[in-house]
């Protein structure tokens, strides 16, 4: 069994007015340059923290199916799939509907509206946003493209699972609390 979480990002190419200083915390300028735009694929193997990317200049229903393709192309066909997933809309049309027809062996799983801190990959996003992109100074798309390729192929040279640090009744304890003093 092969579970993957999945989703996708629109992470924008920005040249900074000034470098960022190497102090701590890092301190960016607030202005900048916007040089375009990409959409970044993901799918992260949740038994072994590998990551499967695609980058993309648009998130249509096209663009998914041939992330869903790449996935399917890497993911050793004796195993099923098990994608988690946003509420996009791109991810319910009917060309995906058809594409997963003929690939029996995935398996999408919406994970509810404002839920998306469920989804495994999300965090793998921030590990991308926080280690690489806050510090990264894009003058355009395809320097951008370059760099976040290659941290995803350092990020594969020692993946890290992400690995929840309280068990499921824990978690529905606290949120039940939560409901229930949000509602009084």
């Amino acid at each position: 069994l092969s579970t993957h979480s999945s989703d996708a990002r629109q992470i924008q190419a920005l040249n900074r007015s000034a470098p960022i200083l190497p102090t701590t915390p890092q301190k960016a300028t607030h202005d900048h340059e916007p040089n375009g735009t990409l959409d970044l694929f993901a799918a992260l193997n949740i038994a072994t923290g590998t990551a499967i990317s695609h980058l993309r200049k648009t998130h249509t229903a096209a663009d998914f199916i041939t992330f869903l393709g790449r996935i399917d192309t890497e993911v050793p066909s004796d195993l099923d799939v098990h994608v988690s997933l946003d509420n996009l809309s791109t991810h319910k049309t009917p060309a995906v509907h058809e594409w997963l027809q003929r690939h029996r062996r995935f398996q999408l799983h919406f994970t509810p509206t404002y839920r998306s801190w469920m989804n495994l990959v999300e965090h793998w996003f921030s590990a991308l946003a926080t280690k690489k992109l806050r510090a990264v100074r894009s003058p355009n798309v395809k320097a951008l493209a370059a760099d976040i390729t290659a941290w995803v192929e350092d990020w594969n040279q020692n993946p890290t699972p992400f690995t929840w640090h309280k068990t499921a009744d824990e978690i529905l304890t606290r949120l039940a609390g939560y409901c229930t003093a949000i509602n009084k």
